[in-house]
C-alpha cells in the first residue's frame, strides 16, 4: 500500500474536495492511499514551503511561493513529465485567467490550478437593489453603515495591490520603483477614508468571517473587495444567500474591472515523495475537466478549470457564482512570485493595517513599505 500525506487548508472548499476525491482515486486505486491534514488559512499563508515539502507528498499552495520553490528546488516539475504533456497542454488552455501560468516559474510548472479566485464583491441580493460601481459609490453606502471589507494584514495588501493595479499603476518589481510615491499614498488614503466608515471588527477580518457575518446578519449588506466563495452562493450553505459580482471601479471609469490580485490554489508535488507516479495520476486527475466540474464542485470545491465556470449546471447551483465574476477573473493581476516576495506581503501587510487602525502616518507608512518592498527583492538571495 502506498499511502501519501497532503496538507490543504481548513476551509469546506479548501479541504472536503481533497478528502472525497482522495476517497475516489482510493476505490478505483486500492492501493493508493492519500490522507489530507488541514490548517488555518492564515498558517497556509504564513507556513514556508520548504517546511511542507519534507513533511508531505502533495501540497495546496498560494503560487507567489513558486520563486522560493524554485530557487530550493522543492518542488517537481511537472512540464518534465512526459506521460502527462498533452494534459499538461490541455490545462494551459483551460485557465481560469492567469490560474494556470501563475503556477510557472522559470519556464516550469510547479503546480496545477485546482482552484481560482481574486478580490470580487458580496452582496446580500434580498436586500439591496442597486450595487456601488465606483468608489465613491462604495463611500456612501458606507456612510450608512451597511458596508463591510475584510482589512486584516494579508488582506489589507490585498487590496492595496488591487487597487494600484485596477488604477492602472501596479507595483513593480525592480528595485526604487514599486509605485509612484502620490499613487501609494492616494491609494492609503482612500482605503483609510472606507476603513473609518465601516465596523472595527473588519481590522481583524478575513473573506471567510466576512461572509459569515453578511450570511447570517441583514444589517451589512455589501463588501467592495475581497476573495470570493462560491459555497456562500449555494441553497443551504448559510442562513442567507450571497451574491457576487465584479469589484467597483476605484477611478471615474464604471466599467473598468482590471487588477484584481489573482489568489486561488494549486497542487504541488514535493520532490521528496517516493510515490511520484501516483502522485501525478491523483494531481492530473483532480485538475482535469471531468473531475473539476463534477465530483471537485459538488464536493465543496471552487474549480480552478474553465469549462466548470462557465459550466451552466454549475451556475445554476451557485446563482450563477462563476458566470457573474469570470470578467474580474479574466482581467486580474498577477502578484509578483520571486523568492522574497512573501517577506514583503507580510511586513506590507502589517505596515498598512497599522495605518489603517491610526497608529501610523501616511507618510511613514508608505515610506516602510517602498523600504521593505526593495529590501524583498534581496532577502532571500545568495
Amino acid at each position: 500500500m502506498q499511502v501519501l500525506k497532503g496538507m490543504t487548508w481548513d476551509h469546506s472548499r479548501g479541504y472536503d474536495p481533497m478528502e472525497v476525491t482522495a476517497k475516489m482515486f482510493n476505490e478505483n486505486n486500492p492501493n493508493v492511499k492519500i490522507i489530507w491534514e488541514k490548517r488555518s488559512l492564515q498558517a497556509f499563508a504564513d507556513r514556508p514551503i520548504e517546511l511542507m515539502a519534507f513533511d508531505y507528498d502533495l501540497m495546496v499552495i498560494d503560487h507567489p511561493h513558486v520563486g522560493e520553490a524554485s530557487r530550493k528546488d522543492l518542488i517537481y516539475e511537472l512540464n518534465v513529465a512526459e506521460k502527462y504533456k498533452d494534459q499538461l497542454e490541455i490545462l494551459s488552455k483551460s485557465s481560469v485567467g492567469l490560474s494556470h501560468l501563475s503556477y510557472n516559474f522559470n519556464n516550469n510548472q510547479y503546480a496545477l490550478a485546482i482552484d481560482a479566485a481574486a478580490p470580487v464583491s458580496a452582496f446580500r441580493k434580498d436586500i439591496i437593489k442597486n450595487l456601488p460601481q465606483t468608489f465613491e459609490e462604495v463611500i456612501k453606502l458606507a456612510e450608512k453603515f451597511q458596508v463591510m471589507w475584510p482589512i486584516k494584514p494579508v488582506d489589507s495588501i490585498s487590496s492595496f495591490n488591487t487597487i494600484a493595479a485596477n488604477l492602472g499603476n501596479p507595483i513593480n518589481e525592480k528595485h526604487g520603483f514599486f509605485i509612484d510615491t502620490s499613487i501609494g499614498k492616494s491609494i492609503l488614503k482612500m482605503m483609510k477614508d472606507l476603513a473609518d466608515l465601516v465596523p472595527k471588527d473588519c481590522l481583524d477580518m478575513n473573506p471567510i468571517q466576512t461572509l459569515d457575518y453578511m450570511s447570517t446578519h441583514n444589517d451589512i449588506i455589501y463588501c467592495p473587495l475581497l476573495y470570493g466563495y462560491s459555497n456562500y452562493s449555494r441553497e443551504g450553505y448559510r442562513d442567507s444567500i450571497i451574491h457576487f459580482s465584479d469589484i467597483p471601479s476605484f477611478n471615474a471609469d464604471r466599467s473598468n474591472i482590471t487588477g484584481s490580485q489573482l489568489g486561488g490554489t494549486g497542487l504541488a508535488i514535493s520532490k521528496n515523495t517516493n510515490y511520484l507516479e501516483a502522485a501525478l495520476e491523483y494531481s492530473f486527475w483532480v485538475a482535469s475537466e471531468s473531475c473539476q466540474k463534477d465530483l471537485y464542485y459538488h464536493s465543496g470545491g471552487q474549480p480552478g478549470h474553465l469549462q466548470a465556470w462557465e459550466n451552466e449546471n454549475i451556475n445554476n447551483n451557485c446563482n450563477n457564482f462563476f458566470k457573474n465574476t469570470l470578467s474580474t477573473l479574466k482581467k486580474s493581476w498577477l502578484r509578483p512570485r520571486y523568492d522574497g516576495y512573501m517577506y514583503y506581503q507580510d511586513i506590507g501587510g502589517t505596515l498598512i493595517n497599522n495605518y489603517l487602525r491610526g497608529n501610523t502616518s501616511i507618510d511613514f507608512t508608505f515610506k516602510e513599505m517602498k523600504k521593505e518592498f526593495d529590501k524583498s527583492l534581496y532577502v532571500n538571495q545568495k
